[in-house]
């Protein structure tokens, strides 16, 4: 018998008023925004900027290159996490270490700081490996060109693929090969039976990873600003950058109308996705009965592949931090050798933080990724408990409150977060950051505790209850402490979000709220690229370090945990 759900309590309103003033609000003041006809004049109705906007000329010229790079990106990142996850659950190939450092480890830098890299590494007039293909080939023309729509999908196609890679490999570890072996058991061939059978029954992931590429392709801003801009290929979100950032009128509310379809099209996307990962409870292949994990021997071909796979470590991981690394001491952009050694220096880093607004930076991009960092778990923690001990109808509302902001392009969601806080004493303050930084990235801290949440059986709360106890003390004394190890993860994916964030930074950054990832772009757009790659190197030597913290509590925890057992 259904149980029926309950009227929400007290407390779960309060957080659906909260997570809903974070979330919904933006969103109503973009819309607000884009029927009025200036900051100055908000609330002055208009369809002025929808009409300025939708019948701008350079409009389908921007629609066709946003398009372009979203769907070119997004199937090169999901045909390489394809692959790589075939090779990974389904093969013998050697040291399987590696698909792991190439899922996690990627995350650690910033999207800024990799497309840098790869201007570093590839721009026409003195990338690194252009340089050296130059002189070692006598050629009087660079070969590459980075700052051409074919460098924007390679190198947003890089950073997508990791999260490709985590929706589909689950999926295919699952996946029951007495399929296949059925199949060419009646005669079907390989790719016969790739195409009728596997690619099927992996349906519903695989179109998963698709749309959620194109959601995140579709909000980048880091990729097509440092290498789109300097090669005149002007997508969406660059456009509305444009429209809010240069002239001496900006034109927000063209940008609020504008920006109002992506932000519906990420919405729907969203929802699709996750209406796939829930149906592909269907498509599940492992039962209990008769389900098998089989190895497919790769015979001659198992070294070559291997070789391919650490090569995709190598670009992926190595060249970027390595170029950034390595540019932060020579003086200027030149070829390895031994006369680049030799003139190699302190000189970068120390400008760079010899720099005050370098410093300010720091300590704005520390402050958020602490103070808002911790804001953010302890509104997680209420938030997760809510929805995963309710059974209340409110519960539902406030998980789907919550995800919302999942789904919101960083430039668009700023322009929302610009016009809440132009007429207010926060506006182009650190406080319009925390805010923002919370309510974008509240997911990233509902969802390991939501999970940390589920582990923790009811019957230990309701024992404390029995006691005497009440809700907060139980909270303290036996929920929290089995809670440590999700806090901590939380609380440090959340600051590594926050201490790379960029495009709500440059839409809400003011002179005296600079952010690390706004200095390090002004760096870029003035060719500084010794400050910046120093200035990179730490941040992501901070994530890094986070990162790695993060995993030596929970192992802690895990070994206490085994002990105590």
């Amino acid at each position: 018998m259904a149980v029926a759900p309950r009227p929400a309590s007290n407390a779960t309103l309060v957080l659906i008023v909260v997570v809903g003033l974070l979330t919904v609000a933006p969103v109503a003041m973009l819309a607000f925004g884009s029927f009025s006809a200036g900051l100055d004049r908000f609330g002055e109705f208009t369809l002025a900027k929808y009409a300025a906007a939708y019948t701008d000329p350079g409009l389908p010229r921007v629609a066709l290159d946003t398009a372009v790079f979203v769907v070119g990106s997004t199937l090169f990142s999901a045909l390489l996490a394809l692959v790589l996850a075939y090779l990974n659950t389904r093969t013998d190939i050697p040291f399987k270490l590696l698909f792991n450092v190439l899922a996690i480890v990627p995350m650690m830098i910033p999207h800024l700081l990799f497309s840098v890299s790869w201007a570093l590494l590839l721009n026409p007039s003195n990338g690194l490996i252009n340089l050296a293909l130059m002189r070692a080939l006598g050629l009087e023309q660079a070969p590459f060109d980075i700052y051409s729509m074919g460098g924007m999908i390679l190198v947003e196609g890089l950073l997508n693929m990791p999260i490709a890679y985590l929706v589909l490999a689950p999926a295919m570890a699952s996946f029951d090969v007495s399929l296949e072996e059925s199949s060419r058991v009646f005669g079907a061939g390989a790719w016969r039976t790739l195409l009728c059978v596997t690619l099927p029954v992996l349906r519903p992931a695989i179109l998963a990873a698709l749309v959620l590429g194109v959601v995140r392709t579709l909000a980048s801003y880091a990729v097509p600003r440092v290498l789109g801009t300097p090669g005149r290929v002007e997508v969406l979100a660059t456009w509305l950058y444009e429209m809010i950032a240069t002239g001496f009128d900006p034109d927000y509310g063209q940008a609020a109308a504008l920006g109002m379809s992506a932000l519906a099209l990420s919405v729907v996307l969203i929802a699709v996705y996750r209406r796939l990962t829930a149906e592909s409870e269907r498509f599940v292949t492992v039962s209990g009965r008769g389900w098998r994990a089989s190895t497919i021997a790769l015979g001659r071909w198992r070294w070559p592949l291997f070789a391919a796979v650490a090569l995709l470590c190598l670009v992926v991981i190595v060249l970027p931090v390595s170029a950034l690394l390595y540019t932060s001491f020579v003086p200027y952009s030149m070829v390895p050798s031994a006369d680049a050694f030799a003139q190699m220096s302190w000189r970068h880093w120390i400008d760079a933080f010899a720099d005050p607004i370098s410093r300010l930076a720091l300590r704005n991009s520390l402050f958020l990724a602490v103070v808002g960092a911790t804001l953010g778990v302890a509104l997680s923690l209420f938030i997760a408990y809510a929805t995963v001990r309710s059974r209340s109808r409110g519960a539902g509302l406030l998980e789907a409150l919550t995800f919302l902001s999942f789904s919101f392009p960083g430039i668009v969601i700023g322009i929302g977060f610009l016009w809440l806080f132009v007429q207010t004493p926060i506006y182009a303050t650190l406080s319009a950051l925390l805010i923002g930084y919370v309510a974008t990235y509240l997911p990233y801290g509902v969802r390991p505790l939501a999970s940390a949440f589920v582990q923790i059986h009811p019957h230990l709360e309701e024992s404390s209850r029995v006691a005497g106890a009440g809700a907060l003390t139980t909270m303290r004394r036996i929920v929290l402490p089995l809670l440590v190890p999700g806090v901590v993860s939380a609380w440090i994916l959340m600051a590594t979000m926050f201490l790379r964030e960029l495009t709500l930074s440059v839409v809400l950054s003011r002179p005296g709220s600079e952010v690390l990832a706004t200095r390090i772009l002004s760096f870029a757009d003035d060719g500084l690229w010794g400050k910046l790659s120093a200035l990179g190197i730490v941040v992501i030597a901070i994530s890094t370090g986070l990162v790695l913290l993060a995993a030596a509590v929970g192992a802690r925890f895990r070994t206490s945990g085994l002990a105590a057992g």
